[in-house]
């Protein structure tokens, strides 16, 4: 084969490698062409099963990173380049030797380790992925389910130590609104008075008066009433008080005719 197709088929079976989650090896000695060809079938959805040249795969599997897997390629050599379960595909095989007897496990590689054909074959008897992820959630669900039981237990405590804890407080006295108590018919308690009562201020009038007063008895030394005008003395002046003179003088002249 010449080297340029050597290097092209190392370069897709490198690529096959890296695409894919697991490796298992099994050599198909005597298997005929019908027998592999519905073993192909049956692993078609999870598994692409292949026949290689053991010195390409080598190359091939040296250039993805793994190492030592030439312990497991002595003889002729089919890979199941599984994507998805390994546990399921391995299954299937183990079903398939079961009914081919050509058909034998080598070996398998999967996350970063090489298992060899007892270690492979031991894949058949676990759990699907599937079976063992619904019982991790059921472990997790009932884990979940016991710590919200114990969060709630611990709550319930909690509230009940506060209970405990104000039933042991002396009672306090509660003051009663005002409203409640005129509905009650209860008079509302009056404040109580604290020092002498504070002065009443005056009325603006009274205030206004005295200040009257004083600026009075500032300037004249009397009462606002004494610095009133007299009657009589308005009297002399106005014209009605001189008729009112003239009258009695004229009443007095004739008493002394008379007398």
């Amino acid at each position: 084969m010449p080297n340029a197709q050597k290097t092209e088929r190392v370069t897709a079976l490198k690529e096959r490698i890296e695409g894919s989650d697991a490796l298992l090896l099994a050599e198909y000695r005597g298997l005929s062409v019908h027998d592999a060809t519905e073993l192909r079938r049956s692993l078609s959805e999870q598994a692409q099963f292949s026949v290689v040249k053991n010195t390409l795969f080598q190359r091939a599997a040296g250039a993805a990173g793994i190492e030592d897997i030439g312990s497991l390629m002595s003889g002729p050599t089919a890979v199941a380049f599984v994507k998805g379960d390994i546990v399921s595909v391995a299954k299937k095989v183990v079903d398939a030797a079961k009914k081919y007897p050509a058909l034998v496990i080598k070996g398998a590689y999967m996350d970063g380790q090489l298992l060899d054909a007892a270690a492979a074959q031991a894949l058949a008897t676990l759990e699907s992925r599937d079976a063992m992820l619904s019982k991790i959630a059921g472990l997790l669900k009932g884990e979940m389910s016991r710590a919200a039981s114990m969060f709630q237990a611990l709550q319930s405590q909690f509230v009940g130590l506060l209970e405990a804890y104000r039933d042991k407080l002396p009672p306090e006295e509660v003051a009663v609104p005002a409203e409640a108590q005129a509905e009650a018919g209860v008079a509302p308690e009056a404040p109580e008075e604290s020092g002498s009562p504070e002065p009443v201020a005056e009325a603006p009038a009274e205030a206004e008066a005295d200040t009257k007063a004083a600026e009075a008895e500032a300037d004249g030394g009397s009462s606002p009433d004494e610095t009133e005008p007299s009657t009589d003395d308005t009297g002399d002046d106005s014209p009605g008080g001189s008729a009112a003179a003239d009258d009695i003088s004229a009443t007095d002249e004739t008493t002394q005719e008379e007398g």
